[in-house]
Protein backbone atom coordinates (compact mmCIF):
# COMPACT_ATOMS: atom_id res chain seq x y z
CA UNK A 1 0.00 0.00 0.00
CA UNK A 2 2.43 2.96 1.16
CA UNK A 3 4.69 1.16 -1.67
CA UNK A 4 2.90 3.04 -4.26
CA UNK A 5 1.62 5.94 -2.49
CA UNK A 6 2.07 9.21 -4.40
CA UNK A 7 1.64 7.66 -7.91
CA UNK A 8 -0.60 9.90 -10.26
CA UNK A 9 -1.68 10.12 -13.86
CA UNK A 10 -4.37 13.04 -13.34
CA UNK A 11 -5.32 16.11 -11.67
CA UNK A 12 -7.95 17.75 -11.84
CA UNK A 13 -8.85 21.03 -11.53
CA UNK A 14 -11.35 23.96 -11.32
CA UNK A 15 -10.51 27.32 -13.77
CA UNK A 16 -10.91 30.74 -11.98
CA UNK A 17 -13.73 32.87 -13.48
CA UNK A 18 -12.71 36.00 -15.70
CA UNK A 19 -13.94 38.60 -12.87
CA UNK A 20 -15.55 38.75 -9.50
CA UNK A 21 -18.88 38.74 -9.00
CA UNK A 22 -20.06 41.34 -6.23
CA UNK A 23 -19.65 40.93 -2.72
CA UNK A 24 -18.05 37.41 -3.52
CA UNK A 25 -15.04 38.42 -1.38
CA UNK A 26 -17.01 39.19 1.73
CA UNK A 27 -19.22 35.78 1.01
CA UNK A 28 -16.09 33.89 0.27
CA UNK A 29 -13.88 34.72 2.10
CA UNK A 30 -11.68 32.43 4.47
CA UNK A 31 -8.14 32.69 5.05
CA UNK A 32 -5.09 30.75 5.10
CA UNK A 33 -7.05 28.13 8.25
CA UNK A 34 -9.91 27.95 5.86
CA UNK A 35 -12.63 29.37 8.86
CA UNK A 36 -16.09 30.22 8.68
CA UNK A 37 -15.33 33.87 7.27
CA UNK A 38 -13.07 36.54 6.26
CA UNK A 39 -13.71 39.14 9.61
CA UNK A 40 -13.07 42.63 9.00
CA UNK A 41 -10.17 44.06 7.22
CA UNK A 42 -9.46 40.95 5.35
CA UNK A 43 -7.36 41.48 2.43
CA UNK A 44 -9.17 41.76 -1.00
CA UNK A 45 -8.58 39.19 -3.62
CA UNK A 46 -6.01 40.11 -6.80
CA UNK A 47 -7.58 38.19 -9.64
CA UNK A 48 -5.40 38.53 -11.55
CA UNK A 49 -2.31 37.83 -9.38
CA UNK A 50 -4.64 34.43 -8.67
CA UNK A 51 -4.93 33.86 -12.16
CA UNK A 52 -0.96 34.02 -12.48
CA UNK A 53 -0.28 31.57 -9.45
CA UNK A 54 -2.89 28.95 -10.39
CA UNK A 55 -1.62 28.70 -13.83
CA UNK A 56 2.07 28.13 -12.72
CA UNK A 57 0.54 25.68 -9.98
CA UNK A 58 -1.73 23.96 -13.56
CA UNK A 59 1.97 24.12 -15.08
CA UNK A 60 3.85 22.09 -12.12
CA UNK A 61 1.04 19.65 -12.17
CA UNK A 62 1.13 18.98 -15.93
CA UNK A 63 5.22 19.25 -16.46
CA UNK A 64 6.96 18.61 -12.92
CA UNK A 65 4.45 15.76 -11.86
CA UNK A 66 3.80 14.49 -15.71
CA UNK A 67 -0.06 14.46 -14.69
CA UNK A 68 -2.74 14.80 -17.30
CA UNK A 69 -4.55 17.93 -16.15
CA UNK A 70 -8.58 18.26 -16.38
CA UNK A 71 -9.84 21.91 -16.48
CA UNK A 72 -13.05 22.27 -14.80
CA UNK A 73 -14.84 25.47 -15.82
CA UNK A 74 -15.35 27.93 -13.56
CA UNK A 75 -18.31 27.23 -10.90
CA UNK A 76 -21.38 29.96 -10.25
CA UNK A 77 -21.41 30.94 -6.44
CA UNK A 78 -17.65 31.65 -6.02
CA UNK A 79 -14.23 31.30 -5.70
CA UNK A 80 -14.15 28.53 -3.50
CA UNK A 81 -15.47 26.79 -5.75
CA UNK A 82 -11.65 26.04 -6.55
CA UNK A 83 -11.19 23.93 -3.62
CA UNK A 84 -11.94 20.30 -4.89
CA UNK A 85 -10.40 18.67 -2.52
CA UNK A 86 -13.41 19.32 -0.39
CA UNK A 87 -15.95 17.68 -2.79
CA UNK A 88 -14.33 13.86 -3.41
CA UNK A 89 -11.99 12.23 -1.61
CA UNK A 90 -10.20 9.44 -3.87
CA UNK A 91 -8.36 6.67 -3.34
CA UNK A 92 -7.51 3.68 -5.70
CA UNK A 93 -10.53 3.47 -8.32
CA UNK A 94 -13.12 4.93 -5.46
CA UNK A 95 -13.98 8.26 -5.16
CA UNK A 96 -15.96 8.98 -2.18
CA UNK A 97 -17.78 12.45 -3.33
CA UNK A 98 -18.08 13.68 0.22
CA UNK A 99 -21.22 16.72 1.63
CA UNK A 100 -19.66 19.68 2.34
CA UNK A 101 -20.57 21.63 5.21
CA UNK A 102 -21.31 24.71 2.79
CA UNK A 103 -24.26 23.86 1.20
CA UNK A 104 -23.79 26.40 -1.35
CA UNK A 105 -21.38 24.16 -2.35
CA UNK A 106 -23.20 20.78 -2.65
CA UNK A 107 -24.61 21.96 -6.40
CA UNK A 108 -20.80 22.17 -7.38
CA UNK A 109 -21.02 17.84 -6.73
CA UNK A 110 -22.56 16.76 -9.88
CA UNK A 111 -19.71 18.40 -12.68
CA UNK A 112 -16.99 16.82 -10.43
CA UNK A 113 -19.32 13.60 -10.40
CA UNK A 114 -19.13 13.81 -14.13
CA UNK A 115 -15.38 13.99 -14.44
CA UNK A 116 -14.50 11.40 -12.20
CA UNK A 117 -17.30 9.14 -14.21
CA UNK A 118 -15.82 9.64 -17.64
CA UNK A 119 -12.38 8.96 -15.89
CA UNK A 120 -13.74 5.17 -15.14
CA UNK A 121 -13.98 5.77 -11.45
CA UNK A 122 -15.69 3.99 -9.21
CA UNK A 123 -18.08 7.16 -7.66
CA UNK A 124 -19.85 6.61 -4.25
CA UNK A 125 -21.88 9.36 -2.52
CA UNK A 126 -22.53 10.47 0.97
CA UNK A 127 -26.39 9.95 1.09
CA UNK A 128 -26.76 10.64 5.08
CA UNK A 129 -28.45 13.59 5.57
CA UNK A 130 -27.18 14.30 9.24
CA UNK A 131 -23.17 13.73 7.89
CA UNK A 132 -21.05 16.56 6.75
CA UNK A 133 -17.78 15.70 5.36
CA UNK A 134 -15.07 18.21 3.98
CA UNK A 135 -12.44 16.50 1.63
CA UNK A 136 -9.94 18.84 3.56
CA UNK A 137 -10.37 17.13 6.84
CA UNK A 138 -9.08 13.64 5.23
CA UNK A 139 -5.55 12.42 5.23
CA UNK A 140 -4.71 9.21 3.49
CA UNK A 141 -1.44 8.05 4.45
CA UNK A 142 -1.07 5.86 2.04
CA UNK A 143 -1.49 3.13 5.28
CA UNK A 144 -4.33 4.35 6.39
CA UNK A 145 -6.97 7.59 6.70
CA UNK A 146 -7.05 10.13 9.20
CA UNK A 147 -10.28 11.84 9.29
CA UNK A 148 -10.40 15.55 11.20
CA UNK A 149 -13.22 16.22 13.45
CA UNK A 150 -13.44 19.90 12.66
CA UNK A 151 -16.11 22.77 12.12
CA UNK A 152 -16.82 21.39 8.83
CA UNK A 153 -16.40 17.60 9.06
CA UNK A 154 -18.34 15.34 11.91
CA UNK A 155 -18.12 11.89 12.96
CA UNK A 156 -21.14 10.73 10.77
CA UNK A 157 -18.91 12.33 7.92
CA UNK A 158 -16.21 10.49 9.02
CA UNK A 159 -18.39 7.22 8.91
CA UNK A 160 -19.00 7.91 5.33
CA UNK A 161 -15.41 7.07 4.65
CA UNK A 162 -15.30 4.30 6.61
CA UNK A 163 -17.87 2.37 5.00
CA UNK A 164 -16.30 3.15 1.70
CA UNK A 165 -12.98 2.23 1.85
CA UNK A 166 -13.31 -0.62 4.37
CA UNK A 167 -9.76 -2.07 3.24
CA UNK A 168 -7.96 1.00 5.30
CA UNK A 169 -8.38 1.50 8.86
CA UNK A 170 -10.27 5.13 9.34
CA UNK A 171 -9.49 7.29 12.79
CA UNK A 172 -10.61 10.37 13.76
CA UNK A 173 -8.99 13.18 14.73
CA UNK A 174 -10.00 16.14 16.92
CA UNK A 175 -9.03 19.59 15.14
CA UNK A 176 -9.10 22.88 16.87
CA UNK A 177 -8.31 26.45 15.80
CA UNK A 178 -11.31 26.54 13.32
CA UNK A 179 -9.64 24.77 10.49
CA UNK A 180 -9.21 21.95 8.59
CA UNK A 181 -6.94 19.25 9.51
CA UNK A 182 -5.01 20.10 6.27
CA UNK A 183 -4.33 23.56 6.97
CA UNK A 184 -1.73 22.40 8.91
CA UNK A 185 -0.69 18.67 7.79
CA UNK A 186 0.14 16.42 4.70
CA UNK A 187 2.05 13.50 3.65
CA UNK A 188 5.76 15.03 2.56
CA UNK A 189 6.86 11.48 1.88
CA UNK A 190 5.99 8.06 2.08
CA UNK A 191 5.85 7.02 5.85
CA UNK A 192 6.36 11.37 6.26
CA UNK A 193 3.82 13.91 8.03
CA UNK A 194 4.05 17.27 7.19
CA UNK A 195 3.11 19.18 10.69
CA UNK A 196 3.43 22.57 11.58
CA UNK A 197 3.96 24.30 15.03
CA UNK A 198 0.65 25.62 16.35
CA UNK A 199 -0.87 23.71 19.30
CA UNK A 200 -3.71 22.69 17.68
CA UNK A 201 -1.41 20.91 14.73
CA UNK A 202 0.62 19.58 17.63
CA UNK A 203 -2.38 18.41 19.59
CA UNK A 204 -3.47 16.43 15.89
CA UNK A 205 -0.34 14.98 15.15
CA UNK A 206 0.19 13.68 19.17
CA UNK A 207 -3.41 11.99 18.34
CA UNK A 208 -2.39 10.29 14.95
CA UNK A 209 0.51 9.22 16.87
CA UNK A 210 -1.66 7.61 19.05
CA UNK A 211 -4.27 6.33 17.05
CA UNK A 212 -2.04 4.93 14.68
CA UNK A 213 0.35 0.85 15.18
CA UNK A 214 3.03 2.60 12.33
CA UNK A 215 5.94 5.27 13.23
CA UNK A 216 5.57 8.13 11.08
CA UNK A 217 8.36 10.34 10.25
CA UNK A 218 7.63 13.84 11.35
CA UNK A 219 8.53 16.82 9.30
CA UNK A 220 8.14 19.88 11.06
CA UNK A 221 7.30 23.50 9.51
CA UNK A 222 7.22 27.03 11.70
CA UNK A 223 4.46 27.72 9.74
CA UNK A 224 0.98 26.30 9.47
CA UNK A 225 0.05 26.74 5.75
CA UNK A 226 3.57 25.29 5.02
CA UNK A 227 2.52 22.19 6.31
CA UNK A 228 0.24 21.38 3.22
CA UNK A 229 2.67 20.35 0.55
CA UNK A 230 2.18 17.84 -2.67
CA UNK A 231 4.17 14.58 -3.20
CA UNK A 232 3.84 12.64 -5.95
CA UNK A 233 6.45 10.13 -7.82
CA UNK A 234 7.82 9.90 -11.26
CA UNK A 235 6.98 7.18 -13.08
CA UNK A 236 8.96 4.29 -11.80
CA UNK A 237 11.50 6.23 -9.87
CA UNK A 238 12.54 5.68 -6.57
CA UNK A 239 12.23 9.13 -5.31
CA UNK A 240 9.62 11.67 -5.69
CA UNK A 241 8.36 15.49 -6.05
CA UNK A 242 7.53 17.83 -3.47
CA UNK A 243 5.59 21.11 -4.09
CA UNK A 244 6.04 23.42 -0.96
CA UNK A 245 4.61 26.79 -0.46
CA UNK A 246 7.03 29.43 -1.77
CA UNK A 247 10.00 31.26 0.51
CA UNK A 248 8.60 34.34 -0.34
CA UNK A 249 5.46 33.45 1.58
CA UNK A 250 7.04 31.04 4.59
CA UNK A 251 10.44 31.81 4.49
CA UNK A 252 11.63 29.97 7.62
CA UNK A 253 9.73 26.87 6.57
CA UNK A 254 12.13 26.21 3.26
CA UNK A 255 14.90 24.38 5.82
CA UNK A 256 12.95 21.73 6.87
CA UNK A 257 11.79 20.23 3.21
CA UNK A 258 15.51 20.91 1.96
CA UNK A 259 15.91 17.78 4.90
CA UNK A 260 13.84 15.21 2.62
CA UNK A 261 15.41 12.59 1.15
CA UNK A 262 15.46 11.98 -2.32
CA UNK A 263 13.09 14.43 -3.68
CA UNK A 264 12.93 17.26 -5.77
CA UNK A 265 11.70 20.27 -4.11
CA UNK A 266 9.16 22.42 -6.21
CA UNK A 267 8.03 25.81 -4.40
CA UNK A 268 4.56 27.45 -5.67
CA UNK A 269 2.91 30.46 -4.52
CA UNK A 270 -0.67 30.01 -3.63
CA UNK A 271 -0.95 33.38 -1.63
CA UNK A 272 -4.43 34.15 -3.85
CA UNK A 273 -6.38 31.15 -3.22
CA UNK A 274 -5.09 31.08 0.70
CA UNK A 275 -7.17 33.84 0.67
CA UNK A 276 -10.79 31.59 0.35
CA UNK A 277 -8.98 29.03 2.47
CA UNK A 278 -7.19 27.43 -0.35
CA UNK A 279 -4.30 25.17 -0.31
CA UNK A 280 -1.34 23.08 -2.65
CA UNK A 281 -3.42 19.98 -1.86
CA UNK A 282 -7.11 21.65 -2.08
CA UNK A 283 -6.76 22.90 -5.19
CA UNK A 284 -6.96 19.99 -7.13
CA UNK A 285 -7.79 16.47 -7.17
CA UNK A 286 -5.01 13.85 -7.79
CA UNK A 287 -6.06 9.98 -9.24
CA UNK A 288 -4.30 7.30 -10.78
CA UNK A 289 -6.32 5.88 -13.33
CA UNK A 290 -5.10 2.41 -14.49
CA UNK A 291 -3.93 1.56 -18.15
CA UNK A 292 -6.89 -1.04 -18.77
CA UNK A 293 -9.38 1.84 -17.35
Amino acid sequence: MAGGFGRYTHAVVRALPPALGGGEEEEEGGGEEGGPGPGPGSPPLDLAKAHRQLGVYAGILRQKLGLQVVELPPAPGGLRALLLEDLAVVQGDTALLTRPWRPTRRHELSSVRAVLEELKLRVVTVTDEGATLDGSDVLFTGREFFVGISPWTNHRGAEAVADTFRDFTVSTVPVGGGGHLKSFCSMAAPDTIAIGSSEAARRAMKAMEQLSDHAYGRLSVPDDPAGNCLFARLGGAAGGVLVHRSPEEFPSSLQPFQKVPGVTLVPAALSEAAKVGGALSSCCLLLNRRPDA
